[in-house]
């Protein structure tokens, strides 16, 4: 009697321990559950709070404040207009579309300008045939086709990046000249003040947006750069000073910023 009882202790013991083994190991599933499920999440947020507008992704995770004072909006026609902005040129994007990168005919030993007109002043850029002769090829075969004629700037970052994005004439970020081509310059890549990159949705996507760079910013070298600002840094940032709609810190930009000619010129 007492080892059958013996035994019945040890069953019990061992039914209790098994159910206890159960329910931690039930417990850890659920944990590592919540954990994949908070991670993808994190994941969806900063995608989205880093610029992933298609066509234009920026990854950043310093998302410090921007204390630059804003400027002024004035009320011009029932529009709300930044301080030294005009209304844009009349006239509407051509969206021309193309299957394949144009052929080059860029000279890598020559010096191009590229010129801006843009709705709230001119902005005057020297581009880098030599080291990204691809990107400077399309910038100037865009521009010679009147692609970015008329195309308004869609998006102004002003936390953590500090940029200023155009050239797709959809104005919503996801649009295109219809092809791809691939990065350069990516080697040792910063982004300071002043600088001309290429927007891009991954590796190897480039296509027809493009960010100016008004204030030293931090990002990963994944975006071509194929340019330095000479004339019209100040036009920028009077643009980022206007602040985006809402009052978010990235967005499109209070100010109306369309340009109106974009024209690259050799020598």
């Amino acid at each position: 009697m007492a080892s059958s009882n013996e035994q019945r202790r040890r069953q019990l013991a061992r039914e209790k321990y098994e159910r206890q083994a159960a329910r931690r190991a039930e417990a850890h599933k659920r944990q590592k559950q919540r954990k994949a499920i908070i991670g993808a999440a994190l994941a969806v947020v900063v995608v989205a709070t880093g610029g992933a507008w298609a066509g234009g992704v920026f990854d950043s995770s310093d998302k410090g404040k921007n204390s630059s004072p804003q400027a002024a909006p004035d009320k011009t026609a029932g529009a709300t207009q930044v301080k030294g902005c005009n209304p844009p040129a009349e006239g509407k994007p051509n969206g021309k579309q193309w299957q394949t990168e144009p052929a080059m005919t860029v000279d890598t030993k020559a010096a191009y300008t590229a010129t801006l007109d843009t709705s709230c002043g001119p902005v005057t850029v020297t581009l880098d045939a030599a080291k990204a002769p691809h990107t400077v090829n399309s910038f100037a075969f865009l521009a010679g086709e009147q692609y970015f004629d008329h195309v308004k700037c869609h998006r102004l970052t002003t936390e953590g990046i500090y940029v200023l994005q155009c050239g797709d004439p959809t104005g919503t970020g996801s649009g295109g000249p219809g092809y791809k081509f691939p990065d350069e310059n990516l080697t040792g890549a910063t982004y300071p003040a002043g600088t001309l990159a290429m927007a891009n949705a991954g590796p190897g996507t480039n296509g027809s947006q493009f960010f100016l760079v008004y204030k030293d910013t931090q990002l990963p070298p994944n975006y071509t750069p194929f340019g330095k600002i000479t004339g019209g840094l100040d036009v920028l940032q009077n643009i980022a000073g206007g602040g985006v709609q809402g009052g978010g810190g990235d967005g499109a930009p209070v100010a109306d910023v369309v340009l109106n000619k974009v024209a690259v010129a050799k020598g």
